[in-house]
């Protein structure tokens, strides 16, 4: 069986900005790699339900994952228990290995609840005798990327290499033509992928992805694997 990790954002396009390169190196490495959006993104300036849905969808099969959008509503997302209960639902039946979530720290309401809703939906989908769809689950990781919308000055647990996707993160991206207008399109890609090339310089490759861990981070055969 495949190793399976889900990677969830509070809108389409936050998996691909924060994380698009790491995905697509796990799914060249045969990951199953699953993004969950909590909200459809809408409503923006120039876009819809409709075009978003198709934006999604057209960047995970360049990405190579599967996805899902729930009915959570976009600018007012919050971490209760009934959102709790439906992230639990999908954990339970798509059984990941790690979640990745948006760092909970950020200017964007959103993503500050949908990191806050990766740890409680992690817990409740261990519960017995509860209401919620499938068999109790418990996956072994929360792990955030990191948002957009605040420069944080971040000391991450860890960065990925993604110098050989960082072209494929780019065309992932591209995909949201409602949300990234000729004249200002080029500018938020390049800003994202400069600072991917930031992180790789600090690591001594093209390119890199910072990610942070509560937990600590477990090395197993080390120094196999670790540069």
């Amino acid at each position: 069986m495949k190793r399976r990790i889900l990677c969830m954002g509070a809108h389409p396009d936050d998996v691909e900005l924060g994380m698009g390169g790491t995905v697509a190196s796990l799914v060249s490495r045969e990951y199953e790699i699953f993004i969950l959006d909590l909200t459809n993104g809408e409503p923006t300036p120039h876009g819809s339900p409709e075009t978003r849905a198709a934006e999604s969808q057209k960047s995970a099969s360049i990405l190579g994952a599967q996805r899902r959008t729930l009915d959570m509503p976009n600018r007012y997302l919050e971490e209760t228990i009934e959102n709790r209960k439906k992230i639990a639902a999908v954990l339970r039946e798509f059984k990941p290995e790690y979640i990745f979530a948006p760092y909970p720290v950020d200017a964007h309401p959103d993503h500050i609840a949908a990191g806050n809703l990766a740890e409680s939906s992690r817990f409740y989908s261990k519960l017995t005798k509860s209401d919620i769809p499938g068999e109790p689950y418990f996956p072994r990781r929360v792990i955030y990327y990191f948002p957009v919308h605040i420069r944080l000055r971040i000391e991450p647990s860890y960065v990925f290499d993604i110098s050989s996707h960082l072209e494929t993160k780019r065309r992932a991206i591209e995909c949201y033509e409602s949300q990234f207008k000729a004249g200002k399109k080029e500018h938020i890609i390049d800003s994202v992928l400069n600072e991917n090339r930031y992180w790789g310089f600090q690591a001594g490759v093209e390119a890199a992805e910072p990610f942070l861990q509560r937990e600590i981070p477990l090395f197993k055969n080390w120094p196999e694997g670790y540069k």
